[in-house]
């Protein structure tokens, strides 16, 4: 059978609603623990939620992690989600510092406590593009997704598709080359979700 994409187990992934989601939109997704399924060229996708530590260590104890940096040197698009997207940075705060993937520069850092905003960032709100991209197209700056996080990405402003306001500005789309990224869950995100996630097809 021929798979439109791969999804990534890394052993603490939403991998259910992130398959289901694709598959709903029509795509044949194949999910694999195992780093010798993408040594074939095709569309990878890299979900995470849980603690950046845990995803990580799931990514080394399966030796995912050397596999997605040949997948990115390879040039095959490859898209983060949540936990999956920080993973791509270079270090995670959550319980002491946590090397990440270091495939963008940056790392991953608690929301700092202000009046009035919980922790976790959980429910809808805002992407503000901050600059164009086919990963955006059918879509206004402004419009609402649905996130669920702890900890945020300080990404560099040339790999910062889209920023969220909750307290601070941050990162919560990120781009550079193949490589993508959305802090927020497009699987729970509707229609703004479902296009981005068949933009991602498109590429």
């Amino acid at each position: 059978m021929k798979y439109d994409a791969i999804l990534i187990d890394a052993g603490t992934g939403n991998l259910h609603s992130v398959r289901n989601a694709l598959e709903h939109l029509g795509y044949a997704i194949r999910v694999t623990a195992d780093p010798a399924d993408l040594r074939e060229p095709g569309r990878v996708l890299l979900p995470g939620v849980g603690a950046f530590a845990a995803f990580m260590d799931g990514l080394r104890a399966r030796g995912l992690d050397a596999a997605v940096r040949e997948v990115i040197e390879r040039g095959d698009p490859l898209l983060g989600i949540c936990v999956g997207m920080q993973a791509l940075f270079e270090v995670g705060e959550e319980l002491g510092e946590t090397p990440g993937l270091g495939l963008l520069a940056g790392r991953v850092k608690r929301f700092p406590d202000l009046p009035g905003l919980k922790i976790p960032h959980t429910g809808w709100n805002q992407l503000w593009f901050a600059q164009p991209s086919p990963l955006f197209t059918g879509l206004q700056s402004g419009d609402y997704a649905y996130f669920n996080h702890s900890f945020y990405c300080s990404a560099q402003a040339e790999d910062t598709l889209a920023q969220t306001d909750y307290g601070i500005n941050y990162a919560s789309a990120v781009k550079r080359d193949n490589l993508w990224g959305v802090q927020f869950h497009p699987e729970k995100s509707q229609r703004v979700g479902q296009t981005i996630l068949e933009n991602f097809f498109k590429l």
